[in-house]
Parts: C-alpha cells; sequence; structure tokens
C-alpha cells in the first residue's frame, strides 16, 4: 500500500526535493548513519558468523571462552592465528569487510604506529605485511589499515565509523531532550506572560551566562564524564536554544479567536496550548532542528578535541582531530578527522536549510 501525504505536507515535500543540495544531503546523510548503525557488522575483530564443530555461533553479539576452541583464556581473541586455525579446522568462520574494532590494536604494523594507510602500500608490502594469509587476498584486504592507524596502532576505519554513530546518536538525543525542554517553557512563558514571562526570562539570562565549558572541566576533576553523564549536563544548558522561537509564537496566537473560542468552551489551559497552539510553533521549531543536531555535534568534537568529552578509548572524531595535532608526521589523521566532520556539518546544514524552505509559508503557498 502506497504512503500517500496531505496536500500540504505533499507541497512541502516537493519544495525539500525542489532543493536538490538538501534533498541529496539527506540521502548521504542516511547512507553515512545506516552503515555506522550497523558498524559491528561492517567493522569488527571477530567473525559475524561462525561454525564450530557443528555448532552455530554469533561472535559479534555473543562472548565465548577460550577453553572452547581448546585455549585457557577468559575470552577468545578471534584474530589469534591458533583460533582462527582451529575454527577453520573444525567449521567456518564469515569475517565482516573490516576485521577491526574501535578498539583493536594491530600488532602487526610495518612501521611504529601511526602507521601510514594501506593505499600507500603496494600489493607485495601488503603480502610481506601478512604473510600466513598470502593465499587469501580477501583476508588480507580485510586486515589492511586502509586510512593507516592511530598513535596507539588502532584502525582509523573502525574509529570513525563508530565514531560517527557516536557524534550522530549524540546529538540526535541532546537535540530531542533539550527540545523537549525548551518548547514547554517557551510555551508557558509565552502562554501566560506577564510576571510568568518576565520572571523566565530573568532565569534564562541567569542560566546562560554560567559558562559551560569551564564547569565541565570543573566537573570532570571530580568525575570521569561517561557519555550520558556528558549528555545531561549539555541537555541543562542546551534547552534555551528553542525557547525564543516558541515564546514568540505563543505570545503571537494566545489572543487570537480560534483560542479564545476555546476558553470559551471550557478547554484547559494545558488542552489549548498542547493541541491548539503547539501545532503552530512545532512548523517553526522543525526548521532549527537540523541546525541543532550540527551544533551538538560541534559541541562533542570540541570536547572530545580539548580532552573533556567521552572517556578515554572512545571512538571519537574530536580525539582523532587532536592526534592529528599531536603527530604532525602523520597527516592522513589530521585530514581524515576533517574531512569526516566537516562532511557531516555540511550534509547536516543543508538538510536544515531545504526543511526551511519546505516550511516557508511564502513558498508553500505562492
Amino acid at each position: 500500500m502506497r504512503f500517500k501525504l496531505s496536500g500540504l505536507n505533499e507541497r512541502r515535500w516537493q519544495l525539500f526535493k525542489a532543493n536538490g543540495r538538501g534533498y541529496w544531503s539527506l540521502w548521504i546523510f542516511l547512507v553515512l548513519f545506516a552503515i555506522s548503525v550497523f558498524a559491528p557488522l561492517i567493522s569488527n575483530d571477530r567473525p559475524v558468523l561462525a561454525s564450530y564443530k557443528g555448532e552455530l555461533l554469533f561472535p559479534t553479539f555473543t562472548e565465548y571462552p577460550e577453553d572452547k576452541f581448546g585455549g585457557f583464556l577468559a575470552l577468545t581473541d578471534f584474530r589469534d592465528p591458533f583460533i582462527q586455525d582451529e575454527i577453520k579446522a573444525n567449521g567456518w568462520m564469515i569475517w565482516p569487510p573490516i576485521r577491526y574494532s574501535y578498539d583493536s590494536v594491530n600488532n602487526e604494523l610495518p612501521s611504529p604506529a601511526p602507521s601510514k594507510p594501506a593505499f600507500q602500500m603496494t600489493w607485495d608490502e601488503a603480502c610481506a605485511k601478512y604473510p600466513q594469509k598470502t593465499e587469501d587476498p580477501n583476508c588480507i584486504a580485510g586486515n589492511l589499515n586502509w586510512l593507516g592507524t592511530d598513535d596507539q596502532g588502532r584502525d582509523v576505519v573502525a574509529r570513525l565509523i563508530y565514531g560517527f554513530r557516536i557524534s550522530v546518536f549524540f546529538g540526535l538525543i541532546l537535540t530531542v531532550a533539550s527540545s523537549i525542554i525548551g518548547i514547554a517553557a517557551g510555551a508557558v512563558q509565552g502562554y501566560y506572560g506577564g510576571w510568568t514571562d518576565l520572571l523566565f526570562q530573568r532565569f534564562i539570562d541567569i542560566w546562560t551566562a554560567i559558562p559551560t565549558l569551564y564547569l565541565l572541566i570543573i566537573l570532570a576533576a571530580f568525575i570521569e564524564p561517561t557519555f550520558w553523564i556528558l549528555l545531561s549536563i549539555l541537555v541543562l544548558f542546551s534547552w534555551t536554544a528553542l525557547v525564543g522561537v516558541v515564546r514568540a509564537e505563543f505570545l503571537r496566537a494566545r489572543n487570537f479567536e480560534y483560542v479564545r473560542a476555546a476558553r470559551a468552551l471550557g478547554l484547559t489551559n494545558t488542552k489549548i496550548m498542547f493541541k491548539h497552539l503547539l501545532p503552530n510553533a512545532v512548523v517553526s521549531t522543525v526548521t532549527f532542528m537540523p541546525f541543532i543536531v550540527a551544533a551538538s555535534v560541534t559541541t562533542l568534537t570540541a570536547l572530545d578535541y580539548l580532552g573533556f568529552g567521552l572517556p578515554p578509548g572512545s571512538p571519537s572524531l574530536g580525539e582523532l582531530l587532536n592526534q592529528g595535532k599531536q603527530n604532525l608526521q602523520a597527516p592522513w589523521l589530521g585530514i581524515t578527522g576533517f574531512l569526516v566532520t566537516s562532511v557531516m556539518l555540511s550534509l547536516l546544514v543543508f538538510i536544515g536549510e531545504a526543511v526551511r524552505d519546505a516550511l516557508d509559508p511564502r513558498k508553500a503557498f505562492q
């Protein structure tokens, strides 16, 4: 069954598609996001699927002790040649295209870390790097570091894929959480006005004057900022972004005739605010959301670059940029981090511009 949009939404979708830069940016971003969502199946140091002595195994999602394969360690290292030979002798394995996770250390580097990208190596150098795998070209390709390694011997492509996923999820969650709080606060201010609006505005002036970066630096001295702790702190200071837009819309519409009629019919203030006035404000707030996501990603990248973001070892675009600054002899680190970050932010900005054009009433009804 084909999904059919209403007349107004169909018009908005056509306006969005008319902005070719934003339309194609949306598809490119969705493809990149889908790749990052399935990162464990694309880049991992464990097989996606394996069969050992007739038993079907899922190493990507399940931990297996090494004694299952004749070893003695608590956890199995599937990159160990002994384990690989044992499984191949008693079954088979299906590896992801990239045989590194974000925290996998390559101990077979041809040069000290950070090691140069694979495209700077000849095939003979690649075969010399993995002499035991020369009979399997696909195996060599999966073990190569296509964009090199960082200064700890970790694969750059794997860290980019996982870092992209964390950045996007962080930006989306931060945007949704801060938007819910900001829309509710702006609705209360704009609808009630008077002293409520005045006190809220003075509170926002004081709240936004608190230096967020200094607060994070102080907190980092007492606690290790995890994903959720960092997200919670930033939500506390990011919710003010949409307050002004929603407040202005509610101030404008609270005395319209249909609002006065709703009051005369006995509807509660809550129903009037969220059933009749909020839909008018949603259009303007949705326009800002792609830009808020881009700002949230930039904030996380900047904090990771300065060392006050995610815990050490976490895949991060900001941490990769910091490594590029510290390892000027390895330009691929800084260049790769810059290109990925700039492409992600550019796509989000282009999508935001297309959404703004689609929701512009002057274009929708001309």
